[in-house]
């Protein structure tokens, strides 16, 4: 029996699976993973794929957007 992508539904041979604080899921691409368990920048609302940042429980893909909420004292690496 082949795994089940935990987001679209889609069986796959080559599939993977992610464990996380909540529980292990299967996936069979990267894309769907990203999409299932990547947060989103409390600013922009683009998923976070890199590092990051947090501040205050939030999480923003850069001081410019932590910034616009308010944040200060964040700086991206340079």
């Amino acid at each position: 029996m082949m795994p089940v992508c935990a987001q679209c539904g889609n069986s796959y041979d080559k599939a993977f699976q992610l464990t996380n604080a909540d529980g292990s899921f299967w996936f069979d691409s990267f894309e769907c993973a990203i999409e299932a368990v990547a947060p989103r920048c409390a600013h922009c609302q683009c998923r976070i794929i890199g590092h990051g940042m947090e501040a205050d429980g939030r999480f923003f893909c850069c001081d410019h957007c932590a910034e616009h909420m308010g944040v200060e004292g964040l700086n991206d690496r340079v």
